[in-house]
C-alpha cells in the first residue's frame, strides 16, 4: 500500500473511528514519525488531509451503490463493500469503475505485473512488453510529449525486429 501522504511505500497503518466511522491511514515511516510528534496539530493529526475518503455516505451514495449489481451472481456492490469479497469473476468488470480506485490504493496499480510462468514462451514477455509500450506510446502522444513518443517508437520498433528475428529462420553457412 502507498502511503495517504506521499505515496512511498506505507509501514504504519492506523485505524481510528471518526464519528463512529472507521478510516484507516497508510503512512510511510517517514510521515508516520512527523504523526507522532505532533498528533494533535493539522499537519500531524489524522483529520489534516491524510484521510482521502469522505466521513460517512449519504442516503443517495448508498442507494446508488444497492443498484450496481454483478449481472451473474447478483451481489451489490454495497454487498461487497460490507463483506470485502466479491461474488464472482464477473464483478470484476461489473464493478469496475468503482474496483480501479481501490486497487490503486490498495497495489499501486491496477494491472497485474507480477511474475510469468516459467513454462511460457519467451516471445509471451515480449509480447506483454510490446502491448505496455503502445500503451504508453498512445498516451505520450495524447499528452503532447513527444520526445517520449520517439523514444518509446524506436523501444517498440526494437522490440518488433527482434521478435521477427527469433522467429525466422536462421540460415546455416555452408
Amino acid at each position: 500500500m502507498k502511503c495517504n501522504r506521499c505515496s512511498k511505500l506505507a509501514t504504519m497503518h492506523i485505524t481510528e473511528l471518526v464519528k463512529g466511522e472507521p478510516h484507516e491511514v497508510h503512512l510511510c515511516e517517514e510521515c508516520f514519525q512527523t504523526f507522532m510528534q505532533n498528533p494533535n496539530s493539522a499537519e500531524g493529526a489524522l483529520g489534516g488531509g491524510l484521510i482521502k475518503s469522505s466521513p460517512g455516505l449519504g442516503e443517495a451514495e448508498l442507494e446508488a451503490l444497492e443498484k450496481l449489481v454483478c449481472p451473474t451472481c447478483k451481489i451489490t456492490f454495497r454487498e461487497f463493500r460490507n463483506q470485502g469479497r466479491l461474488g464472482c469473476a464477473h464483478c470484476y468488470s461489473a464493478f469496475r469503475e468503482e474496483l480501479l480506485p481501490l486497487l490503486e490504493n490498495i497495489h499501486g496499480e491496477t494491472h497485474h505485473c507480477g511474475k510469468f510462468p516459467k513454462r511460457a514462451p519467451d516471445d509471451s514477455q515480449k509480447r506483454f512488453q510490446l502491448i505496455k509500450l503502445r500503451n504508453d506510446l498512445r498516451l505520450a502522444v495524447a499528452e503532447e510529449s513527444y520526445e517520449e513518443a520517439a523514444r518509446l517508437r524506436d523501444q517498440i520498433q526494437g522490440l518488433e525486429q527482434g521478435m521477427t528475428a527469433e522467429s525466422s529462420p536462421q540460415e546455416s553457412p555452408e
